[in-house]
């Protein structure tokens, strides 16, 4: 045992009895839900529709009941991930751990309060709820996540450091073998390079966009008819969360590509389908996605950039910020205003805009577009840009679908596989802060022995390991919705949310760890904590995510 003899070890019986128990304990929750949905409902609705007025000032309230309904959905799928490994005869004592002490730790935070950021719990007298846990779910809040059960979970990890994740994720064959595939093209690539591309502020070298390319990452999704892999939303994740744990500018490389590839293929013509899809499939053509103006932010019915006829082509005016990898793409997806006289988000149309991909020296050769590059914290691999458009040429074959007025709607579409991709993202980057957060506390002695031997160390790392599951299981249901053709805006934005907060917490934690060495630049530990901060912002940040997913909630 890691802690000398300090602990007990956990209670055999809940373990015998543990999937059981859990299903015992979930229906009180979702009932606690049903009433929470019903409470807030009763805030923010008028004459049987949501009135934006009241949900702004119930904000806290509605957010609340976002963060409990994805809590809810989460234990659904620990749980439906727990049955399946347990009818596969593969739910070992790592996977009973990680299920027992999930359950034990987001129960007490359901019942007790759910940290919706450091400073905000969501507790359920906000919603005005009178929660008190079922039999089931207080012996769980008890027992499940224990000084005893989070020290024999770190015990099994350090035996069984050369597995890829801690406990079976649930995956069929085919998708562990592209899981293993990535982990090792990520280990020998770049791991050993990432930190210093971080620190020398680098964009990510061609030559390892063009491996990404051989290997399949921009048209993993994008059907074989187009020069794609044509794979599942499933692997999307599992190539995403791996490149990520190597570095997040490397998994996110194919993010672009992602939506680009999902416009195209929800919104553009046949002949759009046939340029646009092999090009972006094979590497040739590297898209960014150019939505975001200075004064919006995340209002994107508000943009103000213009795009006007001029003859048959288009002309478009106005200013974008923070677009990832402009200076080396050769297509932008634009949002723009085209229609006269509209002022929200049924004036903008979406434009698949060609530039010349620049280079270090001149990296916005086009006549009409010039940018600036954004230092920013973390995140560097890709650069991030601000961009002036001062009537720059669009070919009139590249406005989205030939259709006016249908932008935003077009982007809307997106936004599920966009959502599901950053989930896996973040899991990748809590993934990396665990390795990293291991790995020192196994090799840091103080006091005569190694940090792991230490309660609160060993904790740390086993909630690490509990919470990465718990994202996994989400994101992957998500993933699965979207590949079955089902709506999923609701589970995609519960995946999001979680992993962003889950990435953070593996970070912060991980650089707590390393004490003052993970302070120190030279440390990965303080890049993966400036890596996992954007995941809250970016692709709806956590506020406008919790505010999406309340009302679709109470619509």
């Amino acid at each position: 045992m890691p802690h000398d003899g300090a602990s007990q070890p956990p209670d055999a019986a809940l373990l015998d009895s543990l999937t059981a128990l859990t299903a015992e304990a979930l229906p009180s929750v979702e009932a606690l839900l049903a009433e929470a949905i019903q409470s807030v409902r009763g805030k923010v609705v008028s004459e049987g529709r949501i009135a934006p007025e009241r949900l702004e000032l119930h904000q806290d309230a509605a957010h609340a009941l976002a963060w409990l309904a994805t809590y809810t959905e989460a234990l659904r799928r620990m749980q439906a991930w727990a049955e399946r490994m347990e009818q596969e005869g593969t739910f070992g004592e790592v996977e009973a751990l990680l299920h027992q002490i999930a359950f034990g730790e987001y129960l007490a935070q359901v019942y007790g309060g759910i940290p919706m950021s450091q400073g905000e719990i969501a507790r359920p007298a906000d919603l005005r709820l009178d929660a008190s846990p079922s039999a089931a779910a207080d012996r769980l809040i008890r027992e499940g996540n224990t000084p005893a059960a989070r020290a024999r979970l770190v015990e099994l990890m350090r035996e069984r450091r050369a597995e890829i994740t801690v406990g079976r994720t649930g995956l069929d064959d085919e998708l562990e073998m592209i899981r293993e595939q990535f982990r090792r093209y990520a280990v020998e690539r770049i791991e050993t390079r990432a930190h210093d591309w971080h620190l020398k502020d680098e964009l990510i070298p061609m030559e390892t966009v063009a491996e990404l390319a051989d290997l399949g990452v921009f048209g993993l999704t994008i059907p074989e008819e187009h020069g794609g892999l044509g794979l599942s939303k499933a692997s999307m994740c599992v190539v995403s969360e791996e490149l990520s744990r190597g570095y997040i500018g490397v998994g996110s490389l194919g993010t672009r590509s992602e939506i680009a590839a999902e416009l195209i293929l929800g919104g553009g013509t046949e002949a759009q389908k046939a340029r646009w899809l092999p090009a972006i499939a094979s590497g040739e053509v590297l898209p960014t996605a150019v939505f975001t103006e200075p004064d919006t932010g995340s209002d994107l019915g508000a943009l103000r950039t213009r795009a006007r006829r001029d003859g048959d082509d288009w002309r478009i005016t106005g200013a974008k910020t923070w677009i990832t990898h402009a200076a080396r793409a050769g297509l932008m997806t634009v949002l723009a205003r085209s229609v006269e006289g509209t002022d929200d988000y049924r004036g903008l149309s979406m434009f698949l805009a060609e530039k010349t991909p620049g280079t270090d020296e001149t990296p916005f050769p086009d006549e009409g577009l010039s940018g600036g590059e954004i230092e920013v914290l973390g995140y560097r691999g890709m650069k991030e840009y601000t961009l002036g458009f001062d009537d720059f040429r669009v070919s009139g074959e590249n406005l989205l679908g030939e259709a006016e007025g249908q932008g935003f709607k077009q982007l809307m579409r997106t936004f599920e596989s966009a959502r599901i991709q950053t989930a896996a993202r973040a899991i990748g980057v809590a993934q990396s802060a665990l390795d990293t957060a291991m790995s020192y506390a196994e090799d840091r002695r103080q006091f005569g022995k190694p940090l792991i031997a230490f309660p609160r160390v060993a904790g740390k790392l086993a909630m690490m390991a509990v919470e990465i599951m718990v994202a996994r299981q989400l994101t992957y249901h998500s993933a699965r919705r979207k590949d079955a053709g089902d709506r999923c805006d609701l589970e995609a934005g519960m995946a999001k949310l979680l992993g962003a907060r889950v990435a953070w917490a593996a970070a912060d934690n991980g650089l707590q760890i390393h004490g003052g060495n993970g302070f120190a630049l030279e440390y990965r530990a303080s890049r993966l904590l400036c890596d996992a901060r954007i995941l809250n912002i970016f692709e709806g940040a956590a506020e406008i995510q919790a505010q999406v997913i309340a009302r679709r909630l109470l619509d």
